[in-house]
């Protein structure tokens, strides 16, 4: 671990930082999406054949996303490029019409919690006077910022940067300049957090933010390290992080 220059802000990633980096084993089919989708088809389709164009179209989205493509797509283009491409016309047309609501309900995980220790994290950097933002690649930011509200930490935030929002996602580096022009803070004075090396601590790094550090979570555990950048500093939970910064 090298030295880590003090940070005059701290931007965080959501899933694998805030809340754990989702099961990869998880069906995103869930009964109720699916019933969603078979009333806004109007029976056109059966929910066997709804759950797998959900299953298989999310993954096919998630392969895309590994690709580093610089752009992301909008709530309506993935469903239309992934989801629905073989639907009948007016099936297509009704999940068309309520794309977002359809993201938010893809993004929303009942299972989310706070990590251990990111509560603390959060508001020893607050009574230090760091500003923070959430960076985060998502579906949809919305069902992000909803969760951090209820969790009641989403006031300790200064900003919320989100993929599906911003048009862009990590590891382009606009996404942390994005952050940093929100803050009024110059790039190379941020931290940066995150839990993946070729999103994360890749972005940090083309961003030239001030420090890339790892929080490692179920995600970290299944990316080979090598030839990717590498961490200025790694945590294994909030506690970690808190420790970390230069209180």
């Amino acid at each position: 671990m090298t030295a880590v220059p003090a940070p005059a802000a701290l931007l965080l990633d959501f899933g694998g930082v805030l809340v754990e980096a989702a099961d990869p084993t998880d069906d995103p089919a869930t009964p109720a999406l699916v019933l969603r989708l078979h009333n806004l088809a109007e029976g056109t389709l059966t929910p066997g054949e709804i759950g797998r164009s959900l299953t298989t179209g999310l993954a096919a989205y998630a392969a895309w996303r590994d690709l580093d493509e610089p752009a992301e797509l909008g709530h309506e283009e993935v469903w239309a490029r992934f989801i629905t491409p073989s639907w009948p016309a007016p099936a297509r047309e009704a999940v068309r019409r309520n794309a977002s609501k359809l993201s938010y309900d893809v993004a929303w995980k009942p299972t989310w919690e706070l990590r251990p220790g990111i509560p603390e994290a959060l508001r020893a950097a607050r009574a230090a006077g760091l500003p923070m933002a959430v960076v985060s690649n998502t579906i949809c930011g919305a069902a992000h910022r909803d969760f951090l509200t209820r969790a009641g930490v989403g006031t300790l935030f200064s900003t919320q940067i989100y993929s599906d929002e911003a048009g862009v996602r990590k590891p382009n580096p606009e996404m942390i300049w994005y952050a940093a022009r929100e803050l009024n803070v110059p790039t190379g004075s941020c931290w940066f957090v995150g839990d993946s090396y070729r999103r994360d601590v890749a972005c940090a790094r083309r961003a030239d933010a001030g420090a890339a550090i790892l929080f490692r979570s179920r995600r970290t555990t299944g990316e080979d390290p090598a030839g990717h950048p590498q961490p200025d500093a790694t945590v294994e939970d909030g506690f970690g992080l808190r420790d970390l910064l230069p209180l």
